[in-house]
């Protein structure tokens, strides 16, 4: 057992929404990665700049799962506007506990104060 979560512009947590970055997709990546990097219990398992993924993995505890977390960067072609959403997903843990929105929003409330 286990959960999922995936940002969306339905919900009511500014937090729990895609980042909206006025800067190029480049940079708004780099800012992600540092931010990942610096994390405590935050590990990156994939970085592909070019295709605009990071794959995080955020440790868990004695009764929650690990979370793997998937950020994904869009941005239109020479506007520097950039769009990341973000997607959480973790499997096992006792009771089936499980913290994947929290640990998106632990991200996103982060990344958000560095590049809007």
């Amino acid at each position: 057992m286990g959960g999922s979560f995936v940002t969306s512009d339905d919900d009511a947590d500014l937090d729990a929404r895609p980042v909206r970055a006025p800067q190029r997709r480049e940079d708004v990546w780099a800012e992600a990665r540092n931010l990942a990097s610096e994390l405590p219990g935050w590990k990156i398992l994939e970085a592909d700049e070019a295709r605009g993924v990071l794959v995080c993995e955020r440790a868990g505890g004695f009764l929650i799962p690990p979370c793997r977390v998937t950020l994904t960067f869009e941005s239109p072609a020479g506007i520097p506007s950039t769009t990341v959403n973000a997607r959480s997903e973790s499997t096992g843990g006792i009771f089936g506990l499980s913290r994947d929105r929290a640990r998106v929003l632990e991200f996103t409330r982060l990344l958000r104060r560095r590049v809007e």
